[in-house]
Order: structure tokens, then C-alpha cells, then sequence
């Protein structure tokens, strides 16, 4: 891969990477809950989740999906299902005051086992994330040049660059931690992430391979 074709594919991915989903707002609640440091567990299951999606689409099972529709069919589903819940669950989540206090002086919450593992779970909870990759690594392929070096330096130069953003949300989620200590707040916060979650899902449920 030419040096000015990895500038423009770093370019691309930042601005892919920077736009909101469900990796990004469960690591930035993961942040207003349990704090900063915490929540580095998450982005870890997150980051590990892409590079997964990433390497499988790279060896070839996007191309094995694709050929037996069935199969993805089922895999879009189950993962719209689990974003469709964790959208519920935010959603019907009581506020006590005792968790208001946990946001803002970050008591002791899930173990770090526990966040990375809820973390990669909803990381690799979309299929069509396989897609995306099979359609979009190779329009920056180097014919003249070994697949799988430039393979190696895409998913790494995605995957630092999308746990940048996911520090990035991180930060802003405890900007918002003080000003979720009123339970009106904090309850509007649940139904609101819960909603988007419950989009998201739709949206992959919905979609077309």
C-alpha cells in the first residue's frame, strides 16, 4: 500500500469511526456509570470485537455469508434481537439515588471481565459489519502488492483509530456525569440511549444484505 493511499484510508476511517453507534454510546454510558478508567474494559471488548469483524471479512467468511443467505439472515437477527434488548433494559432501568451517587464519586461496579465481555458482545452483534469491510478494505488495495500485508496494516490502522474515538466518547460521557445526578436526568438518559439502541436494532433487522 502506497503511503498516500493509506493518508486517504486513515481519513476515511477517522470520519467513518467518529460517526455515533452502538459501540461509541455503550462505551460513553459505561463511562458515566462506572467512570473512565472502568470503562477502558469496555473499549477494549469494543476494540477487540472490530478487529474480529474486521480479520473475519479479510479471510473470506464475508464472502461465505453472502453465499448462503440463510445463514446471515439468522446472524442479523440474533444480533438485532440482542441490541432490541439491551435497548428495553436501558429503557425500563430505575434511577436510585444510591446510582446517582455511584455516576459522580465512581464506586466499585462490574467486574473488568464483565465490561469487556458486554462490551464484545454488542461489538460483534452486527454481521453487516462483515459486509462493510469485504465492500470497503479492498477499494484500497495495491493489485501489485501481498493481500494480506496490507490487509494486517488496514485492521490496525482502523482499530487504533476507532479506540481513539471510543476514548474520545469516553471523555464526553464524564462531562455528562454531573449533570446526570438529577433522576429526572438520569432517567431521561435511559430511555433515550435505550431508544437509539432499539433503532439501531430496527435499522439492522431491517436492512438488506
Amino acid at each position: 500500500m502506497a503511503i498516500h493511499t493509506w493518508w486517504l484510508f486513515a481519513a476515511t476511517v477517522f470520519f467513518i469511526s467518529a460517526t455515533p453507534g452502538p459501540n461509541m454510546l455503550h462505551v460513553m454510558t459505561r463511562s458515566i456509570e462506572h467512570g473512565l478508567t472502568p470503562s477502558i474494559w469496555a473499549m477494549f471488548g469494543c476494540f477487540t470485537a472490530v478487529v474480529c469483524l474486521l480479520a473475519a471479512s479479510a479471510a473470506g467468511l464475508s464472502a461465505v455469508l453472502l453465499a448462503l443467505p440463510a445463514a446471515f439472515t439468522v446472524l442479523k437477527l440474533a444480533g438485532a434481537a440482542y441490541l432490541v434488548w439491551l435497548g428495553y433494559k436501558a429503557w425500563i432501568a430505575d434511577v436510585a439515588e444510591a446510582d446517582l451517587a455511584d455516576i459522580v464519586i465512581g464506586a466499585a461496579g462490574p467486574s473488568r471481565w464483565r465490561l469487556l465481555r458486554n462490551a464484545f458482545s454488542i461489538g460483534i452483534s452486527n454481521p453487516k459489519a462483515l459486509l462493510f469491510a469485504a465492500a470497503f478494505l479492498p477499494l484500497f488495495l495495491d493489485p501489485m502488492r501481498p493481500r494480506t500485508g496490507q490487509f494486517v496494516v488496514m485492521i490496525a490502522t482502523f482499530g487504533v483509530i476507532e479506540f481513539g474515538w471510543y476514548f474520545t466518547y469516553a471523555l464526553g460521557g464524564r462531562g455528562l456525569a454531573g449533570w446526570l445526578r438529577s433522576p429526572a436526568r438520569r432517567r431521561l438518559f435511559n430511555r433515550v440511549t435505550g431508544g437509539v439502541f432499539v433503532v439501531f436494532g430496527l435499522a439492522i433487522a431491517g436492512s438488506r444484505a
